[in-house]
Parts: structure tokens; sequence; C-alpha cells
């Protein structure tokens, strides 16, 4: 560990020389590289340099220990610098793990009603109400794609864009299956129900990824849905494109031109191709996304939601917070940085 550590150090220290030199300040490409690379090595680097500031501490206490009239205090200071050893030792361990290649990516996210009727569908509403609000506390811009609405304010299906770098390393923990346990606004005898929801996470793909052949692609326009008056678009501008080989269909009507219609819903098929792609042929990537506390499948109930106790549970770690209201609100730090705490306990577990 600590070899690679040293070697993190000098090559962190090559690119912090490399960024300005005039030859590659001028080569824009191998310039944001350089940038990139770096900015992905220093949390790396400052851990290192706490650790090895700690260890000198440490030699100081132990050589102060030798002496008499130090013996105690050097003692005390010791017993306060040795667990922080431990702790950091085990941060250094967790910054060593392989990244997620997706981490820095803004994602694409898919929010439909399941079974439970109306109810589930304005939960689905609540779920993206909940993810919009997630986004802009951590200062990521969401961008609407798609949704079908229904006539109580429900959605049965809605697609948008979390623009940032680093979303997809936020909201990657939340595909799967949501339940709710609350009394539904249709239901006339006050009697407690429970619906689900289900949400896919996608990283966005970028155009370098991978080529779609035109003729695998059936595109077809219709006109905008809406709840009438100003919002009816008055155009066959929405946009839907099926890919045929697999299937799979992605849809944009947010923009009032066709064009841009298009181009969003070709960036969420690739997005869907991209996944379908990499969990097919590529185990290591699959064993990623397993691994990332349950298999992220939309078939997996991951959390209920009971607003009847005002509680939030997630299965996967058994973790339930009695906060409710700020959870649907968008304050989901406490849930996902213990998904993430866990997500790296299982691949340090899974090294050994």
């Amino acid at each position: 560990m600590l070899n690679k550590f040293d070697w993190i150090a000098n090559r962190y220290e090559e690119l912090s020389e490399a960024i300005v030199q005039p030859e590659v300040i001028a080569d824009m490409a191998k310039y944001q590289a350089c940038l990139k690379e770096r900015s992905q090595l220093e949390p790396q680097v400052q851990a290192w340099q706490r650790y090895q500031r700690l260890l000198a501490h440490i030699a100081q206490a132990e050589e102060m220990r030798a002496d008499p009239d130090l013996a105690a205090m050097a003692q005390e200071e010791l017993d306060t610098l040795l667990p922080e050893k431990a702790a950091l030792e085990d941060e250094l361990r967790i910054l060593l793990l392989p990244r997620d290649p997706d981490d820095d990516r803004s994602v694409i996210i898919e929010v439909r009603g399941g079974a439970g009727g109306e109810e589930s569908c304005l939960f689905a509403a609540d779920l993206v109400r909940m993810y919009s609000r997630y986004a802009e506390r951590r200062g990521f811009r969401v961008e609407p794609m798609y949704t079908q609405d229904t006539e109580l304010g429900g959605v049965k299906e809605c697609v948008f864009a979390i623009a940032g770098s680093g979303a997809f390393a936020r909201f990657k923990y939340e595909s799967g299956v949501h339940r709710v346990q609350r009394i539904p606004v249709t239901e006339a005898n006050g009697k407690r129900q429970t619906s689900t929801c289900t949400v896919a996470v996608l990283p966005e793909a970028e155009e370098v990824d991978f080529d779609i052949d035109p003729r695998d692609l059936r595109i077809d326009t219709y006109r905008a849905s809406g709840h009438g008056g100003q919002h009816i678009n008055k155009t066959d501008s929405a946009v839907r494109i099926t890919h045929l080989p697999t299937g799979m269909v992605a849809a944009c009507q947010s923009e009032r031109s066709q064009i841009q219609n298009k181009a969003r819903a070709m960036q969420v098929l690739q997005s869907m191709l991209l996944e379908n792609k990499r969990a097919e042929s590529d185990a290591a990537y699959a064993e990623n996304r397993r691994i990332q506390v349950g298999t992220g499948d939309r078939s997996e109930r991951i959390r209920t939601y009971n607003f009847h106790e005002g509680r939030v549970t997630d299965h996967r770690i058994g973790l339930t917070l009695y906060a409710i209201q700020n959870i649907m609100d968008g304050d989901l730090d406490e849930i996902i940085d213990a998904l993430k705490a866990e997500e790296q306990a299982a691949r340090l577990r899974s090294l050994t």
C-alpha cells in the first residue's frame, strides 16, 4: 500500500508540473486530460500527506516517552494518535479501491408508477420532486425530458437528466423498487394502501462511447401531452425512438423543437444501450454494479416509505430513519452516505 501511494504522489507532482508547460496548455485535449487525472488523484495525495504528518507526530511522541519527565504526556498523546492512524489507514485503503468509471458522469433517471394504480403514480411524482430537490441541494442541474402525467397530478412515467460531475456517484444507489405505505388521497375510507414505483438510474452516455446504426432505429413524432391550455403543444414536436434490435424505447417532449427532442431522446437511448452492453459483456462491470449494495435491478425492493409511522427504511442495509418529511424534501445525504459506506466495506471484503 505504501509503495502505491508513493507512486500516486509522484504522478501527482508530474501532472502539476505538466499543466503549467506551454506545450501542454496549447494542446487543449491533453491539458484537460492532465487536469482530470490530477483532480482524481488529489484526495489520495491529501490523505497520504496527512498520514505522513501523523506518522511524524507518532515518532516524536515515541521519543518523548523515553524521557521519564515526559512519558505521561507522551502516552496521552499516543492514545489519541494511534486510533487516528488506524482510521486513516482504513481511509487510505478505501481510496485505493478502483473507481467506478461512471462516477463522474451525469445521470438519466426513469421513474414509473407500479402496483397501486393512481396512488403509485402520485408517489412517482413525489419521488421525482424528491430527486429534483436533492439534485438542487448538491448543485446539480435538473433537465426534464419526458413525462406522462395523470389527471390527478401523478406521473405514469417520468424521464429526466441530472447534469453535473459526480451525479452518478450520488444517485446510482436509487435503482430498484420503492414501496410506499400511506392513506391515498383517492381512498375515501381512510384505509392505508401499499403501492410501488420503479426507478432506474443510468450513467449518461457520451457520443464517443459507441455508434448506433440509423437503420436500427424507428423514429416517431407526436404531439406532446399536457394539462391543457398553454401547456398543450400545437405541433408534433415530441419524439419517440425505438431501437429495433433490442426493443428499447426512449422519448422526449420537453423541448419545443423536434430536433432538440430527437437529440435528447437519442441521449437516453444511448445510455440505455450502453448500460445493457456493459452488463452483458463486462463481467467486472456487472460485478461492480452488483456490489453497489444490492443488484440495482428494478425487481428488487430497496426502500419503504411509511407515512403513518413517519419512517423510511432502506432494506439493503437495514437503515431506518424517522424523518420522512425531510427525506421527501430532498434530504437524502444520510441514506446515500450510509449506502456508499456499505458499498466500500463490501468491496474491501471482496479483496480479502
